[in-house]
């Protein structure tokens, strides 16, 4: 299996590849578009603030090629800011547009009587299942840093939410093949190994149909 991690200079690549290599993947890190179709999905990592992360994927002609992977059926996980980037824009340090695969915006945790940023372990509460998750662990902790959020988002693209405060954070969302994981799962123990491990275990099934079909004709 060919995972394409997106680099675009604001990700903690080191974890996210060695998360995929432990569960056989083959890793491909670039910036190019034309490179990053070698692979049969594609992470899209990120950290630090979204207006310069928005700035590089544009330079880098990133924003149009993580746009099209829907229509060319390539599976998309977005995780951190690399999910924040996946909605229609951010208030953060200044009014940005996302990517705009899903709907929603981006917004500052309000202030209150809980921390700024949104640092450790929450557990998942799934109010529908993901298409390519199979069942639930019994502890579903994941760790969490961020102190922006995805608001007026669409209840059926939420899978998962974390409660902090009197806010349900959202944890994992998507929509169709995009995905989007708030927290590190990379860094979440066995639970963030085994959504990652099960994400890719959708990708691998999808792959073997679609070789299947073709034998068939």
């Amino acid at each position: 299996m060919i995972i394409g991690i997106i680099d675009y200079g604001m990700g903690n690549l080191f974890s996210v590849e060695q998360a995929l290599k432990k569960l056989d993947c083959t890793v491909i890190l670039s910036d190019d578009p034309e490179t990053l179709l070698e692979a049969e999905a594609i992470l899209l990592p990120g950290v630090g603030a979204f207006p310069d992360a928005m700035e590089l994927l544009n330079q880098k002609r990133l924003s149009s090629f993580i746009q099209s992977l829907p229509q060319k059926g390539i599976p998309l996980l977005g995780i951190c800011l690399g999910m924040q980037l996946l909605y229609e824009d951010s208030s953060e340090v200044r009014p940005t547009q996302g990517l705009g695969l899903l709907k929603g915006q981006i917004r500052r945790f309000e202030r209150g009587a809980y921390r700024i940023p949104h640092m450790g372990w929450n557990r998942l509460e799934f109010s529908r299942m993901p298409y390519w998750l199979e069942d639930l662990q019994v502890d579903t902790h994941v760790y969490f840093v961020h102190s922006f959020l995805a608001v007026n988002t669409d209840p059926e693209q939420v899978w998962a939410t974390a409660s902090y405060g009197s806010i349900d954070v959202p944890g994992v969302v998507g929509s169709g093949l995009i995905t989007g994981m708030q927290f590190h799962p990379e860094k979440s123990g066995d639970f963030g190994h085994y959504l990652l491990e099960q994400w890719i275990a959708n990708v691998r099934r999808n792959q073997d149909e679609q070789v299947s079909d073709l034998s068939r004709n």
